[in-house]
């Protein structure tokens, strides 16, 4: 095995602890924790989970994206991300409008084509263009179905910030939404609070989130009607269970989950609507992530058999984070092999998501430091991950 230290989310919790001049035990403590485990995950034995990093942060008066660390802008992105923050910029701005709006709707199909496959960089390159367009064309119209797009987009913006944990964009971003929300459907303003809560999420305030559910479910429960009052009500309870998981909460996890079927019952065959994904096999994937969380790895485990069994239509966006989830159920039970497979197939299919995903890079951290000899293939995926072995 490498002396060299593996970079992951994990390795932070040394460095902030340290920066902070608290002694592994003041930290356990203070983050309910045991010492043991606290030492293990700073060595890498043990993988960080979200809901331990988001105690261990609050204990040092982090944010969870803070402890966790911000996923860095490669050098060809940069001017995208420039882009983008001045299109953000000028939301309320009416511009002159574009040539031919009846492209919209395919340009912004087109930017979800590249979300459902990961392609981040991608995503970040076109999306300045797609929401300048938007903008503009809902100004000089001030119809619905064109704030909703503008809505959409926004939506985007939140899932490609959430994705490199640039928390104060993806704020940004979910302000802008609920904004163009209110001008269009009222579909869009669940969407927003889907999204509303995401941040709340991110950060690690669970509780915050969940109350956030709570209020949007109310709200669409009396705006929303037929297909759109399942979609909405869908995607609420999907966002409600994954932070009941992370906040342990079992019994308000159950209430979600058990919700989350009913809707996707009704809804029928996985479908997207506004760039997000739902339905049956949607919320399994849900299931798993917060089976996960709540530590019933083999349940987790054997939903996904039963999911993968049937094949699935998901797209890689939801497919990379499953083989993630997947890969630290069977690492909890011990089986590294299945640990690493997982890790294998998240990378196969949504490999810039797995570069910047805590899941993943953890999964790489504690994989690479239990390893005492080598391992040929651990080593050819350090490599494309760009860590050291």
């Amino acid at each position: 095995m490498s002396a060299t230290r593996i970079p992951g989310p994990g390795a932070n919790v040394a460095v902030c602890r340290k920066a902070r001049g608290l002694s592994q035990s003041a930290l356990a403590r203070r983050a309910g924790v045991s010492v043991s485990l606290l030492s293990k995950i700073e060595v890498g034995d043990r993988a960080l989970t979200q809901g331990i990093a988001a105690a261990l942060a609050h204990a040092m008066d982090l944010t969870l994206d803070e402890l966790l660390g911000t996923a860095s802008v490669r050098r060809v992105d940069e001017n995208g991300l420039t882009a983008l923050n001045h299109a953000i910029r000028r939301f309320d701005i009416a511009d002159t409008p574009p040539p031919h709006p009846e492209d919209l709707p395919g340009e912004l199909d087109g930017l979800n084509g590249h979300r459902y496959r990961t392609e981040l960089s991608a995503v970040l390159r076109k999306l300045p263009a797609v929401l300048t367009g938007a903008t503009n064309h809902a100004h000089a119209t001030g119809s619905p179905d064109a704030w909703a797009r503008v809505a959409d987009a926004y939506s985007v913006v939140y899932w490609l910030a959430a994705r490199h944990r640039w928390t104060h964009l993806a704020e940004l971003a979910v302000m802008k939404q609920r904004l163009a929300a209110e001008r269009a459907h009222p579909v869009a303003a669940v969407v927003a609070a889907r999204d509303e809560a995401g941040t709340f999420l991110n950060s690690g305030d669970f509780a915050g989130g969940l109350a956030v559910v709570d209020q949007a479910i109310i709200e669409a429960e009396s705006t929303l009607r037929d297909r759109d009052r399942a979609f909405g009500l869908g995607i609420l309870h999907l966002r409600g269970l994954t932070l009941a998981g992370r906040l342990k909460d079992g019994a308000t996890a159950a209430r979600h989950i058990d919700a989350a079927w009913r809707t996707a019952e009704e809804y029928g065959e996985d479908a997207d609507e506004h760039g997000i994904h739902f339905g049956p096999q949607q919320t399994a994937t849900h299931v798993i992530a917060t089976r996960a969380d709540l530590e019933d790895h083999r349940t987790a485990l054997e939903t996904a058999e039963d999911l993968m069994r049937g094949g699935t239509s998901l797209p890689a966006t939801r497919i990379g984070p499953l083989h993630m989830n997947l890969g630290r159920s069977h690492l909890a039970l011990g089986d590294r092999d299945a640990a690493l497979a997982s890790l294998e197939e998240a990378w196969a299919v949504a490999p810039e998501m797995a570069r910047v995903h805590p899941t993943s890079q953890e999964l790489m951290r504690v994989l690479t430091s239990l390893h005492r000899r080598s391992n040929p293939r651990l080593t050819r995926l350090a490599k494309r991950a760009g860590v050291p072995f």
